[in-house]
């Protein structure tokens, strides 16, 4: 996951890591810039050389772009974008229930209205491109998983 990655470099303390602390501590979208640098970096690690998925990224129109120019120069390509579609009254619900410091109602609020903002333009692109998968993510994890699998088979046989 995106977070994951970020969590990781700040607290392993890198320079990259140590430029988006600021944003990841007040709920705000890491700079576009830093973003790539960051899947990038994580694209040229040899573990996804059979296949990957990102969670949580790309974030805004720009990355969904550059995100593009990337997996063209690294000879790799971006098959589907799954969109889990929650509430935004769950999506409070589940981020205030993990035990994160960065979950505070104030900063999950924020990242909701930056999502609505940057993010669901990114589904439109993803739809015109005809890479877009819509889930209903308001249900159990399991039924979310076997949709997701369902729509991925669907999609192989066309």
């Amino acid at each position: 996951a995106t977070g994951d990655i970020l969590r990781t470099a700040i607290a392993a303390g890198t320079p990259l890591g140590c430029q988006a602390q600021p944003y990841v501590e007040k709920g705000e979208l890491v700079p576009d810039e830093m973003m790539i640098e960051f899947m990038r970096q994580r694209l040229l690690l040899s573990d996804v050389t059979k296949g990957w998925v990102l969670d949580g990224y790309p974030r805004t129109a720009f990355q969904a772009e550059e995100l593009d120019f990337l997996l063209e120069e690294l000879q790799q390509h971006l098959n589907w974008a799954i969109w889990l579609h929650v509430p935004e009254t769950v999506l409070m619900s589940r981020s205030l229930q993990r035990s994160r410091s960065d979950d505070q109602p104030e900063i999950v609020s924020r990242r909701i209205e930056l999502f609505k903002q940057r993010t669901i333009p990114i589904f439109e692109y993803y739809q015109y491109c005809q890479r877009l998968i819509t889930i209903n993510g308001n249900q159990s994890p399991e039924r979310v998983q076997q949709d997701i699998l369902q729509k991925l088979n669907e999609t192989k046989s066309h």
